[in-house]
């Protein structure tokens, strides 16, 4: 009995030695998730809250209580500034932009200079904050100083309460020895550390995965996981927005030397204005282009019978998170090659450099507060002032709720002047002001409702009944929004389109990757990350429709290039190799471009390994598949 009492001694020893901090620091914590949690439906406090909580406290009160005496106060006065600090922090951004710390809100203190911190701290700090969900912060800290302060505070008590409060100490006390509280307190204390360690165990290994990831890209596949870590202290979400910072500006240091490294040998201009419309999310098995049965690209269908389109039939992305595929489609870097994307360069690099206006307008990659992981990880690099002065000449700097948007900042920038579309017919002439255009649409980006205007939507949940009836009519309303999306993206498409038909241009349009809804056999919608690369996931994520279309006046212009466009539409494609084609119909000449990835090129090696994810060879996929289907056809 002995022994236990002293092991109950033992392990209440560093609360005691640290009481105040220890119910303090608890409470805030406590505090920050009922005050960081959002007010939507569904939105619930983290499972293991409570117990990982008290873990935590715990241990931080160990690692106190091994410090000599006359040094701890001072450390736990520093652990009290820095949590309480970070905690005010993380609640007002959570008040205010309606998201706690994360890497990009990060980011932008990172570039804000003076004059806009002071402008910030004028609008936004005034006695709004008492009164705000701060203020309970506030009263927590009012509390602490009062406690701390008490023995001075001690002295204002009149002397007949001093007594009674001296006695109730005594009794107190004396209660606690009787009924053996410090020993019920230290089991107590006991269980409530097992089961700690327990509930917390796999939070604590992926919260060490992801503060050990080598690249921004593994924080970001990682966090993909079912099983994914949980930053539920303002403490821990500041730790991890510093480390994915940090992990960010590795990879922009080294694109920004491989940028300073970019040479042009010569340019022929050959093509004045290439376009390059980037979609989202777009399932090819949704495409009326590609047979989907339901009228979701009529425009496109419409613009192929002219002839001027270009439907490619078998093309892929090498990865389904966006993120990715932005960096493998914007560097010359192809999957197979040494090094990583970010070691080499970025294509838009090479048209600045060779003398083209480069114009990019996102509807996805601009820095916000409440940013996810998922879009700072994609557009970093994008973002970062000095890189974006090697990639562009122009960009815009809103973001809208629907692609609509991205039309209105093109056709603002092309009546300020600041984009001017070169119609020239000879390639001489063409070296005047020649464009490369970059639209990158949010398409049909999950939510899918959010993506149609309300007043343009066409398919409806019944539209699915006799073809779906697998589907239950909440699935079919998603469904109908999917394809709604779909549609609507295709205005998007046809209307860029419009604005350069009577021009001489060149119109390419690629997916970032595709996209599942419910489709047959799979009880499943957007994209299962963390599964392996079997033939259904590769067929329905990977598979992107993929078109190019030449205005009337290029394709007379241009009778060789649109030649080697209508040969190659059958062609084996991974989108990570696109830059060396829009390299070469610029007509660039420089050391980055290899015409075996060029799929126009007569050089092309079609026979390239399509590597999904870095694992999967997508065509070894599809051949096991067809061998499946032949033999089971063999059978019947």
């Amino acid at each position: 009995m002995g022994i236990i009492k002293n092991i109950a001694r033992f392990l209440l020893k560093p609360i005691a030695l640290n009481a105040v901090f220890f119910v303090t620091m608890y409470v805030l914590g406590v505090l920050c998730a009922f005050l960081t949690l959002p007010e939507q439906k569904g939105s619930h406090l983290y499972d293991n809250l409570f117990s990982e909580l008290f873990l935590d406290i715990y241990l931080a009160c160990v690692l106190l209580s091994l410090i000599p005496s006359r040094v701890r106060r001072w450390v736990r006065g520093l652990f009290y500034v820095v949590l309480y600090t970070v905690a005010i922090i993380d609640v007002f951004c959570f008040w205010k932009f309606s998201s706690s710390l994360t890497p990009t809100m990060l980011l932008l203190v990172g570039e804000t200079n003076s004059r806009e911190a002071g402008d910030f701290f004028n609008t936004y700090l005034s006695t709004d904050v008492i009164f705000s969900p701060i203020g309970w912060l506030l009263l927590l800290i009012l509390f602490h100083i009062l406690f701390v302060c008490r023995q001075w505070l001690y002295k204002f008590i009149p002397e007949n309460y001093k007594h009674l409060l001296q006695n109730a100490i005594v009794k107190l006390r004396l209660f606690a020895c009787r009924f053996h509280l410090h020993f019920v307190a230290g089991i107590a204390v006991l269980c409530l550390l097992i089961a700690g360690v327990i509930n917390s165990y796999n939070n604590k290994v992926q919260m060490t995965r992801l503060m050990t990831a080598d690249t921004i890209g593994t924080v970001e596949h990682i966090l993909t996981e079912k099983n994914r870590a949980c930053f539920y202290l303002p403490i821990y979400r500041l730790a991890f927005s510093v480390y994915s910072n940090h992990l960010a500006s590795q990879q922009v240091n080294r694109c920004i030397a491989a940028a300073k490294t970019v040479k042009v040998d010569s340019c022929s201009y050959q093509s004045p204005n290439i376009v390059l419309i980037i979609g989202e999310s777009y399932g090819k098995v949704h495409s009326q282009l590609y047979g989907y049965k339901y009228p979701t690209t009529p425009r496109q269908v419409k613009l192929e019978r002219s002839g001027l389109l270009t439907r490619f039939s078998d093309v892929v992305s090498c990865w389904n998170l966006t993120s990715f595929v932005f960096k493998n489609v914007l560097s010359m870097h192809v999957v197979g090659q040494k090094g990583e994307w970010c070691d080499y360069a970025l294509f838009p690099e090479l048209f600045k450099k060779a003398g083209y206006n480069v114009t990019f307008l996102t509807n996805q990659f601009l820095p916000q507060a409440k940013e996810a992981i998922y879009d700072f990880s994609g557009g970093f690099f994008l973002n970062n002032p000095e890189l974006s002065k090697f990639l562009f000449t122009t960009r815009n700097n809103s973001l809208h709720r629907f692609d609509e948007g991205l039309l209105a900042d093109y056709d603002g920038l092309v009546k300020s002047g600041d984009i001017v579309i070169n119609n020239a017919r000879d390639r001489k002439s063409a070296a005047k002001d020649p464009n490369l255009i970059i639209f990158h649409l949010i398409g049909q980006h999950v939510n899918y409702r959010t993506r149609v205007p309300n007043d343009r939507r066409v398919f409806t949940a019944a539209d699915y009944a006799e073809s779906r009836p697998d589907l239950s009519e909440r699935r079919r309303r998603v469904l109908a929004d999917y394809d709604n999306a779909c549609l609507y993206n295709d205005s998007i498409v046809a209307s860029i389109i419009k604005r350069f038909e009577n021009t001489n241009s060149i119109v390419i349009y690629m997916p970032d990757h595709g996209e599942e809804c419910y489709e047959p056999g799979r009880n499943f919608i957007c994209r299962n990350h963390s599964a392996d690369v079997d033939w259904p996931l590769a067929h329905y994520e990977f598979e992107v429709p993929f078109w190019i279309y030449c205005t009337h006046r290029y394709a007379v212009t241009h009778p060789e290039i649109f030649k080697a466009i209508k040969d190659a539409k059958d062609k084996r494609f991974m989108t990570d190799a696109l830059p060396h084609m829009l390299v070469w119909l610029a007509g660039i000449s420089a050391k980055d471009y290899r015409p075996e990835y060029n799929l126009l090129s007569p050089q092309y090696n079609e026979r390239r390994p399509r590597i999904l994810k870095h694992v999967a060879d997508y065509d070894k996929l599809r051949d096991a598949e067809r061998a499946r289907e032949l033999k089971a056809e063999k059978k019947k």
